[in-house]
């Protein structure tokens, strides 16, 4: 089951895709479950993901018609995006930090969130702007100071694909904190749709690639973290409140610009960069300059 919205920018309507490739609208359920009537924090936090089956099993849902319809961010209204920074170890060799001993924790505005295919900018006076596919983890539960992995895990909604665009040198050149380099207009494609997180046999073992112009330029897999899934939601839990709704994005694998020999490939308005995960689908976005 795939969870998605279409439609325009701010008028993105809840569906759900099946697995005969049949898009159903979700608006009759989402009205009475969220507040919002889509597909966010609310929804997960009220059993939106059953309703949807129990309604798809008596055959409830109108189909709906997608030709010509966008495809938006999945998760409407994302509380927190919190990103785990360094959680493979290929990546901090590449870039020459050191390997963490506990997750690092930084922070991108909901506001950076935009659909799969949508435009990414190219910040002003950006030289050094970078892609990082990554394993997005959608909160469905709240959670707070918890204990086990099990625990933890029982917090996850779903799972999403992620791009946690980078600008390096707002990031690390310019002091302070790596914030300034991650929270730039459009700086986080998610989607193109939600998979609840009993459909996942193991979110610690799903390949992962990225390309830019058509050159494979990460290749890698979920197994490859060095703080897993469960480890990472039990920590952020000792120090925040996790809620339905928040996004966690678990890092990036090698292969990203920062880490390539002189001249850097950096991205140029123009690009195209394609990502996917198993299972989670494919995003494509076309660089264009703010």
């Amino acid at each position: 089951m795939q969870l998605l919205r279409l439609g325009p920018v701010g008028e993105e309507r809840p569906a759900v895709r099946t697995g005969d490739g049949t898009t159903y609208d979700l608006l009759p359920i989402a009205s009475e479950i969220s507040a919002g009537a889509d597909i966010d924090g609310a929804f997960l936090a009220n059993d939106g993901v059953n309703r949807v089956r129990a309604a798809l099993d008596a055959g409830e849902l109108p189909v709906l018609d997608t030709g010509g319809l966008r495809v938006g961010p999945p998760l409407a209204r994302p509380g927190k995006v919190i990103c785990i920074g360094l959680n493979y170890r290929d990546h901090a060799e590449e870039t020459g930090a050191d390997i963490p001993g506990e997750p690092v924790v930084f922070l991108k505005t909901p506001d950076t969130v935009v659909g799969p295919y949508d435009e990414v900018l190219v910040p002003r006076r950006s030289v050094k702007t970078d892609w990082e596919v990554e394993l997005g983890v959608v909160i469905g539960r709240t959670g707070r100071y918890l204990e086990s992995e099990e625990d933890a895990l029982a917090c996850v909604g779903a799972y999403v694909l992620s791009h946690d665009v980078s600008e390096r040198e707002f990031q690390i050149e310019r002091g302070g904190t790596w914030d300034k380099g991650k929270n730039c207009e459009t700086f986080n494609p998610l989607g193109p749709f939600l998979v609840p997180a009993d459909e996942i046999a193991d979110p610690q073992n799903l390949a992962m690639r990225l390309w830019v112009n058509g050159e494979l330029r990460q290749n890698s897999t979920t197994r490859n973290m060095i703080f897993p899934i469960a480890e990472v939601v039990r920590y952020l839990s000792q120090f925040l409140v996790l809620r339905p709704g928040d996004v966690i994005n678990t890092g990036t694998p090698a292969g990203v610009a920062l880490g390539q020999p002189e001249p850097k490939p950096y991205l140029r308005a123009g690009d195209v960069v394609e990502l996917e995960i198993e299972g989670l689908g494919r995003q494509r976005q076309i660089l264009g300059q703010a």
